[in-house]
């Protein structure tokens, strides 16, 4: 079967269109809604790489990685909230997806895949990890099904903001503080609460295995809720960093106490007051496809390779040479006139992290860019963006979402950490925009109207548009006296 349109017919009939907001308001203020929740330790037993390039050994762990789940059904459609103190789930997506639809009746669009992106535990793009991934996806179906067997009502939901100012930005502006949490209400207790924040977490001690700061964050919740499971996933932060302060010298000590600050915060907005948006689940998935850049000038393509090992191959991580894989392919096109991308929906991402024109061995579901989730959970808008777009990108999707109600943007989603830059990251060539070549194997860059297309394509997944172009409004002349 030809992997997109595998893909693209499972987006049309897994998917059933978004309740918009119009039709929520006839809905009554809460469903009969049910919740379940698990939480799994899933910290590796043995020497494995991790994202940071440590290779613990002996496997000692700072704070022990986890998965947590959290369901919600309404009596016709389940939803299932997962998480991992991982920086990206890979290896174990494909896996997930096509068995938790296959015995649990649960489509992909209604599986939502968040990543901590913590970066102290096993990196599945390596191939010695390939078997942490196998095992990764057996443990989660089995927290998914203990989930589901958990599942209790009344359920109330209830959502909230706030502000935590512990991230920095890296030459973007304006920066993203905006904390958001998603309260789970059973029976009159806090059954969980699902939050999220646009940074990359705060490393503890090195050459250990790790939560980094969310997992101190989450285990504080879970102590101070009791009976609650407190699941955290990263927002858009893709250009945003938490770090340990200036002259830091006990990394252990710092990564808790800037938990502890990140648990704070979310208990006050969780405590304070919030908006009851019950009603019934909706959701649907789309692939956004995002334009490309023309190639470079051949000649520049042979003064780029001039010092670089041309017979190499693709170099998977962490090979040093993998950082040249894409001057090799951009040379190889225009050698054997290879026609160049024109959108990133021409390629099909490997589990070693490359962009290739079809997998060696075809799959239900391949990896393509870029998946954005759109959900309704009553009033609630909620959405969930492959890979990492940067701040500014889910700024922009938050500010037109909430003006028709309240909304949840996530970052992170699924498989394979693709950054989604903005145009100014694209004009500068920042690390962001060049990770598309570096990291993926990709032979051409990221056109300047990626922002643009993201923004209206996330929005689209929805129901909703982004406002309208400045460049568009016609003028006025100026009111006299």
């Amino acid at each position: 079967m030809n992997d997109a349109f595998s893909r693209r017919e499972l987006f049309k009939l897994a998917a059933a269109p978004l309740i918009r907001a119009s039709t929520l308001s006839a809905q009554p203020a809460s469903a009969h809604l049910k919740a379940g929740t698990a939480k799994i330790d899933i910290t590796p037993d043995r020497p494995r790489l991790c994202a940071s390039g440590d290779k613990p050994d002996p496997p000692a762990a700072y704070a022990r990685l986890h998965s947590r789940v959290l369901t919600l059904f309404d009596g016709a459609r389940r939803i299932v909230f997962v998480n991992y103190d991982l920086n990206c789930l890979d290896v174990a997506t494909p896996i997930l997806r096509e068995r938790v639809e296959r015995e649990l009746g649960i489509p992909p669009p209604y599986l939502v895949l968040l990543a901590t992106h913590n970066h102290q535990g096993p990196i599945q793009i390596a191939a010695s990890n390939f078997d942490y991934g196998r095992e990764l996806a057996e443990k989660i179906f089995g927290a998914i099904h203990e989930a589901i067997t958990d599942e209790d009502g009344p359920v109330d939901l209830l959502f909230g903001q706030g502000y935590a100012y512990l991230t920095r930005t890296q030459r973007s502006y304006p920066p993203d503080y905006e904390l958001q949490v998603l309260k789970v209400m059973r029976g009159g207790r806090v059954a969980a609460l699902l939050f999220n924040y646009p940074t990359h977490p705060q490393l503890g001690p090195r050459k250990v295995y790790g939560a980094s700061h969310p997992g101190f964050a989450m285990e504080e919740l879970e102590e101070k809720v009791p009976g609650a499971v407190a699941i955290y996933a990263d927002a858009c932060g893709g250009n945003q960093y938490t770090l340990a302060p200036e002259g830091t010298t006990d990394f252990l000590a710092a990564c808790k106490a800037r938990g502890h600050q990140q648990a704070q915060a979310a208990l006050e907005i969780a405590n304070g007051k919030l908006e009851e948006i019950g009603g019934p689940i909706e959701s649907r998935l789309e692939l956004i496809d995002l334009p490309l850049d023309d190639p470079i000038p051949y000649h520049r393509a042979l003064e780029l390779a001039r010092d670089v090992p041309m017979k190499a191959g693709l170099r998977p991580f962490p090979d040093p040479l993998r950082d040249t894989n894409w001057i090799r392919q951009l040379v190889r096109h225009y050698k054997e006139s290879i026609p160049f991308p024109k959108r990133i929906s021409e390629c099909v991402c490997t589990d070693e992290e490359f962009l290739v024109k079809q997998l060696s061995t075809p799959r239900k579901y391949p990896c393509r860019f870029v998946e954005v989730l759109g959900a309704q959970l009553g009033r609630l808008t909620l959405v969930a963006i492959q890979g990492e777009p940067l701040a500014q990108i889910g700024m922009r999707i938050k500010e037109v979402l909430r003006q028709r109600g309240p909304a949840m943007v996530f970052g992170y989603f699924a498989e394979h950490n693709l950054y989604i830059p903005t145009r100014e990251n694209v004009r500068l060539d920042l690390y962001q925009a060049q990770a598309l070549r570096v990291q993926y194997t990709c032979p051409v860059g990221w056109s300047l109207d990626v922002e643009e297309e993201m923004l209206k394509g996330a929005l689209t997944v929805v129901g909703a548009k982004p406002w309208m172009d400045p460049r568009e409004q016609k003028s006025y002349p100026l009111r006299r006296g």
